[in-house]
């Protein structure tokens, strides 16, 4: 089961430009707004798309969903440890929390 990271901690590695960080939810919901950075894996695709966008599996990768009821982030870190990646956490809370806190969110298509 993957590690959880808190909303602070997230947006301190953002800032940073220390972390990997991926939407897990449709491209609609990527394309309406995510964590600035962020990139597009659907928690159905980790397995084809991983190896390509991800390919340091030592890097800080840190998934995220919608909220807490949502299980797609826990489904596609579940996934990135299986596949071998050392250094996977999720932020359970999800867009709705990092929107309610007054951060920023990106728009656009995934690359």
């Amino acid at each position: 089961m993957a590690a959880t990271i808190t909303r602070t901690e997230l947006a301190a590695l953002v800032d940073a430009g220390d972390v990997t960080v991926v939407e897990t939810l449709g491209p609609q919901h990527y394309e309406e707004g995510h964590i600035p950075g962020a990139i597009h894996i659907g928690f159905r695709e980790v397995a084809q798309r991983a190896p390509e966008l991800l390919p340091d599996r030592d890097a800080a990768i840190v998934t995220y969903c919608s909220n807490l009821a949502c299980r797609n982030s826990e489904a596609a870190a579940n996934q990135l440890i299986a596949l071998g990646y050392s250094n996977v956490r999720k932020f359970a809370e999800g867009k709705d929390d990092w929107r309610d806190a007054g951060l920023p969110l990106e728009q656009g298509a995934a690359v």
